[in-house]
């Protein structure tokens, strides 16, 4: 009994600890009430990376009971998600999720959301800009620039010498920033090429690069979208080998490729979980004023030897990565 009692008491006095450290306003929702939740991203239509995001706050939808919705501009649109975000507070929704490409054009709508007392948790890019522009927390893969210089080392430690680095979103600073990581890892020495998500312009653009700078023997995708796009067109060619070929975040088309050698590596972001666990937590707070203190890092994961490939495809095809 005694032994029991300690433990009560203790745990009560941890408790006490941690509510009072985070300093949370809680306005419980009823019970019989469903959890309104709004997600607002930079997706672009078309772009495969946000699929696993989706299917995570689905599944975490159907466990939780709560209502979800998913918003993203047909383009990359900073301005039309300010827009988005501003609706979703007017509509007083329970928790809001955001990814942050660009904080100057997102933190008056995003601080518009916390002065509301809307908890706001930053996802898959805008893990610096968290207390700048009043969210909570972030949830994503770990520093841009640290993943993309990591990117680089290896391909410097692989005898690349001139490799490119394709950035489909110029202006986004988590997609800037692993192009200048990835050239900072490399000693300096990696061209951004950029373009769109257009299949067409992919091809065009890489092509026409590659064509006029014949010394490129790597390439980098910050997109698998983009990967995708080119490891066909490339393949169709017979010239993907020539290349030390990889990129960000992962598809059955990536995975297929390392796992026959083809492809260098693919940095997986979990997406999955950036979609799943804000849902999650934003209706325990909504009920009982739960909340992580601190940033939840999904990835980056090198994937990049058959086994594992071959294992991560299996649930690319089921939506988890």
């Amino acid at each position: 009994m005694k032994s029991a009692i300690k433990n009560f008491l203790l745990h009560s006095a941890l408790a006490a600890v941690i509510t009072s450290a985070m300093t949370i306003s809680v306005n419980a929702v009823a019970a019989d009430k469903p959890v309104r939740i709004a997600f607002v991203t930079h997706g672009q239509a078309g772009d495969s990376y946000w699929n696993a995001l989706k299917k995570g706050l689905e599944d975490a939808a159907k466990e939780t009971g709560a209502n979800v919705s998913y918003q993203a501009p047909e383009t990359f649109d900073p301005i039309a998600m300010s827009r988005m975000i501003d609706a979703a507070v007017a509509s007083k929704v329970d928790g809001l999720v955001v990814s942050v490409p660009d904080a100057n054009a997102l933190q008056k709508s995003i601080k518009a959301a916390d002065a509301a007392g809307i908890p706001v948790i930053v996802v898959d890019s805008g893990e610096g800009d968290v207390k700048k522009v009043g969210a909570k927390f972030y949830v994503g893969s770990a520093a841009e620039y640290d993943a993309g210089k990591l990117a680089g080392e290896r391909f410097k430690a692989a005898g690349v010498k001139n490799p490119i680095c394709l950035n489909h979103e110029v202006g986004n600073v988590a997609i800037d920033d692993r192009c200048r990581g990835f050239k900072d890892g490399m000693g300096g020495n990696a061209p951004v090429v950029a373009m769109t998500l257009d299949p067409t312009d992919v091809t065009s653009r890489t092509g026409a690069y590659l064509a006029s700078h014949p010394n490129v023997d790597g390439i980098l995708a910050t997109s698998s979208s983009v990967a995708n796009v080119l490891i066909n067109d490339l393949r169709q060619k017979g010239t993907l080998k020539k290349y030390k070929f990889a990129s960000f975040d992962v598809s059955p088309e990536l995975l297929d490729g390392v796992a026959k050698g083809d492809v260098f590596f693919a940095l997986d972001a979990q997406q999955y979980m950036m979609g799943y666990l804000p849902v999650v937590m934003l209706n325990k707070h909504a009920h009982y004023g739960l909340l992580p203190m601190n940033n939840i890092y999904t990835g980056p994961l090198f994937v990049s030897n058959k086994a594992d490939a071959e294992q991560i495809l299996k649930l690319s095809k089921q939506g988890y990565r």
